[in-house]
């Protein structure tokens, strides 16, 4: 629990929002996973370890580093809205993904032979939810819901492949 703990915080703060190197965050988390069975290796010297085990304590770190992102990414943009006053700026961005987004859903229907009618009655309701104070902050929360989601799958991951490619392998007895 302290190799996850430790690795988990770093991972966290790096795989967040606020950090300039938060694209790396699914590498961040596997490889905190990874360097959390090895340090768990090292400290209780086990014969072995299987890859359900460091799967687990790949899970255990990529939790705790997934809240700490998602944390401290919606506080982040908490501050950019409310301290440092760029809420015309998030949703002037927002406004213009929406904007892309609809483009790319009508060239998409109108090659798939729907006529401009049946564009604009799908496209309404959809582009009034997205643009909605409401739906611009469940979108941003099902966003990061989504990339914490993510992070904790490769962090399964690397704690998996971590026990696998550093574990001792078990001796069959004879």
């Amino acid at each position: 629990m302290r190799a996850a703990l430790a690795l988990a915080v770093p991972a966290g703060l790096l795989s967040s929002g606020i950090s300039p190197l938060s694209a790396f965050g699914v590498f961040w988390m596997a490889g905190a996973a990874a360097w959390a069975v090895v340090l768990y290796m090292r400290s209780q010297r086990p014969a072995w370890i299987t890859m359900g085990a460091g799967a687990r304590l790949g899970l255990v770190t990529g939790l705790i580093a997934g809240w700490l992102a998602f944390g401290f990414s919606g506080g982040g943009l908490f501050v950019t809205r409310v301290v440092l006053h760029q809420g015309n700026q998030i949703d002037s961005t927002w406004r213009e993904f929406v904007d892309k987004n609809e483009q790319m859903s009508q060239q998409l229907l109108a090659k798939m032979g729907a006529s401009d009618s049946e564009i604009q009655a799908g496209m309404t309701p959809q582009r009034s939810l997205m643009l909605s104070p409401e739906g611009h902050a469940g979108f941003q929360t099902m966003g990061l819901a989504w990339g914490c989601a993510l992070m904790v799958l490769f962090a399964v991951a690397g704690g998996a492949l971590g026990a696998r490619t550093l574990g001792k392998s078990r001796r069959p007895e004879i």
